[in-house]
């Protein structure tokens, strides 16, 4: 991983809190005169999260250890809460805003930058002490104005290349070599334009997927001042990189999540771009699967750079004080060696607890090497607010380069101009 400075800077949240004070105002009086009370989650501590069905199994699993370990709390009940990816930001805000909601919640690192500026989170050294913070690795905290405001039980998060070895002999590690066998990868066996078997998958629609080529391309998406920095050569270098991928039908011509995953668990694509969440279930398929980075743009010499994250537990601000000493028990085991050993051997991630990280199992395991290697080529995901706009504004334009309706260069002035909008606004 680069040593970029943990201490990710916000850009004026003073701003952006008192827009949103507010709204905090009126939704609090509402829940207020609804008869929400903290009373009823006295002897309750609730996870909500936005976990993939392995990770939700493993959690429910780590409850019953920590029971087992942990009779002083047998009086409180334990509770997670699922939620999809898109509901749960808003729904804990929502809640958290009228000073209710769960005790912990879990997420990518990306979403503490908006709890934390709206005042929805309790620091963590409020709540444990610092020789609990100490035991992780210093870049996978998420930090903000010199606070810890979550834990993370796994960090990268991130992109990188998945070959299925039935069909590829040695991995590409140049984009010239690469495109030349995606090209030879690709088959059509009955010869009725529609390929059998593909060079290449990935989600085309999601520019978390872009991001990295505009690595490759010398780019990022946003500078060290939170400022978006979409419209550059490399922003349509990346997106030209892409678009002539499918051009070249070595990916499928509609190609999401869904249909990537299918195609490469049945075996009929070389390779597959996909993070860790995805590696054990291709290996459940009976795919036979190496890691490797994504090859370097051979007209750059530059490595594409995947963005970077932890998942972390944050803690409401507006917790229970009756639940304080079972939340911060719970969190500390939750995040603690133990349990992320055991996530790293069964999903393959990298563990953020220092002591987990130097197992031995775990140091020497060839795919663990691989992701890590991945990882040192990328980049720390921006945890300001700010982030989202740049999501937002990018993923319409990507999406209509990819579809043909769109130059590549426009896609990267309309995506800047949308993204300054949005964060103009924001800061209002």
């Amino acid at each position: 991983m680069k040593t970029v400075n943990p201490v990710l800077r916000l850009a004026r949240p003073r701003l952006v809190h008192a827009a949103l004070a507010p709204v905090a105002a009126a939704l609090a009086l509402i829940f207020m005169f609804a008869g929400c009370s903290r009373s009823d989650r006295a002897r309750s501590v609730v996870v909500w999260e936005q976990m993939d069905p392995k990770e939700q199994e493993l959690f429910d699993e780590h409850i019953v250890q920590f029971r087992a370990n942990h009779p002083e709390f047998a009086g409180f009940s334990i509770e997670r809460v699922h939620y999809r990816v898109e509901d749960l930001q808003t729904q804990f805000q929502t809640a958290a805003l009228a000073f209710g909601g769960p005790s912990l919640v879990y997420g990518p690192s990306d979403k503490i930058g908006p709890y934390s500026i709206m005042g929805l989170l309790m620091p963590v050294e409020e709540l444990l002490p610092a020789a609990e913070i100490a035991r992780f690795q210093p870049e996978a905290l998420p930090v903000l104005e010199g606070r810890v405001w979550g834990l993370p039980d796994q960090v990268g998060n991130h992109l990188t290349l998945v070959a299925n070895r039935a069909l590829v002999d040695s991995i590409a590690t140049d984009t010239d070599t690469w495109l030349e066998q995606l090209r030879k990868a690709t088959i059509d066996r009955d010869g009725d334009g529609k390929p059998e078997q593909y060079g290449l998958v990935f989600n085309i629609l999601e520019p978390f997927w872009l991001v990295p080529w505009v690595g490759g391309f010398g780019g990022v998406v946003m500078d060290d001042q939170s400022r978006p920095t979409l419209d550059t050569p490399a922003m349509a270098q990346a997106l030209g990189f892409l678009s002539d991928l499918k051009k070249s039908r070595v990916v499928p011509l509609e190609c999401d999540y869904p249909l990537a995953d299918t195609i490469f668990k049945e075996g009929r694509a070389a390779y597959i771009i996909n993070g860790p969440w995805s590696w054990q279930g291709y290996r459940d398929a009976g795919i036979d699967i190496q890691l490797a980075p994504l090859p370097m743009v051979s007209a750059t010499g530059k490595w594409p750079a995947p963005l970077i994250s932890a998942k972390c537990y944050s803690i409401n601000r507006y917790l229970d004080p009756a639940t304080r000493d079972c939340t911060a028990a719970l969190l500390s085991w939750l995040t603690g060696p133990e349990v992320q050993l055991d996530l790293a051997r069964k999903l393959g991630v990298q563990p953020g607890d220092l002591t987990a990280a130097a197992a031995p199992e775990l140091r020497d395991d060839p795919l663990m090497i691989a992701s890590r290697e991945q990882i040192a080529r990328g980049r720390l995901m921006p945890i300001v607010p700010e982030m989202r706009a740049v999501w937002d504004a990018m993923r319409p334009s990507y999406q209509s380069v990819m579809n043909g309706e769109l130059e590549p260069a426009a896609a990267a002035a309309a995506m800047q101009a949308r993204a300054s909008e949005s964060i103009e606004v924001m800061h209002e």
